[in-house]
């Protein structure tokens, strides 16, 4: 099967009639009819049905139509990025991931990405989750690692990557690591420890608040070396998203499971990308990413 073939198919359906379609694909009208009969050969399947001087699409037609729009689609993409590829171009992909990750899967995946293409540069930002929203949105960057708060939208890839279990990091002195987990009750009396800059903390706090139902004070550091310090303290606790079974050996502070109801909070974690800022290299680190998970 050639994609000239698909070309063919695409002008005929695009322009209602062989004689335009011949007339853009600068072939005869003869040429191009006899193109369509060998791929509908090499197919098995009838794809227009002929009618005098018009034609319909069979039903096996409208999808094979369709269907060649998205390869169409892909192979001038791949077709662009190798070109630049090979031509050395300065090409960035731009990714950023939720500041409240702490798995190692994102920079496995930088990892072997950059060693697969060695030639493209990459750009990392991390941020909250709205401050990623925006800047995908904006077209500020082509790629985000985030928890999700929101449905999702049709103008976005939404790509689930794993889900995480929150646990709670308080100091090893607490009385409260007496217990096997913890309620949103038990914690209304000791602050809540969040990683936030100043202008993402009104965010965060709204979201532990009314989303998570940690309703007691809040506590912001800028780094996560910080927070922990706060923590060994005895300043308060940091809620904490784990992904899959990961070790814990600090002896200061200790992780309880954080339980609604007796039942473990979930968060989903997914890669996000706009449908119209998709591309090979993008999707390529996507599926990266996702094997990482």
């Amino acid at each position: 099967m050639l994609f000239k073939q698909i070309e063919y198919l695409q002008a005929i359906v695009e322009c209602g009639n062989f004689y335009e379609a011949a007339d853009k694909c600068h072939v005869s009208q003869s040429a191009i009819s006899q193109q369509i009969k060998k791929l509908e050969d090499e197919l098995g399947v009838q794809l227009l049905m002929r009618h005098n001087r018009t034609f319909s699409l069979t039903d096996a037609g409208e999808h094979f139509y369709k269907k060649s729009l998205v390869i169409r689609s892909d192979m001038e993409r791949l077709i662009k990025e190798t070109k630049r590829i090979d031509a050395k171009e300065n090409f960035t992909l731009r990714l950023g991931y939720y500041r409240g990750y702490q798995g190692n899967e994102f920079s496995e995946a930088i990892t072997l990405f950059s060693e697969k293409y060695p030639t493209i540069d990459i750009s990392i930002t991390s941020g909250s989750h709205e401050d990623l929203y925006h800047l995908l949105r904006d077209d500020e960057i082509d790629f985000i690692l985030n928890d999700q708060r929101r449905a999702f939208s049709g103008e976005y890839h939404n790509l689930i990557l794993s889900e995480s279990t929150t646990y709670v990091e308080i100091s090893s002195r607490n009385p409260l690591c007496s217990l096997e987990r913890l309620e949103a009750d038990d914690l209304k009396n000791t602050p809540c420890i969040l990683v936030a800059s100043d202008s993402q903390q009104n965010e965060e706090r709204v979201y532990y608040d009314e989303i998570v139902g940690l309703h007691g004070d809040f506590i912001f550091a800028e780094t996560l070396q910080d927070a922990r310090l706060k923590i060994i303290t005895g300043q308060g606790f940091m809620p904490v998203d784990v992904i899959g079974e990961e070790a814990w050996f600090d002896t200061a502070v200790s992780r309880i499971p954080f339980t609604r109801d007796g039942e473990p909070i979930k968060k989903s974690y997914c890669g996000f990308w706009k449908k119209d800022n998709s591309g090979f290299l993008i999707e390529e680190f996507a599926e990266i990413l996702k094997g990482m998970f």
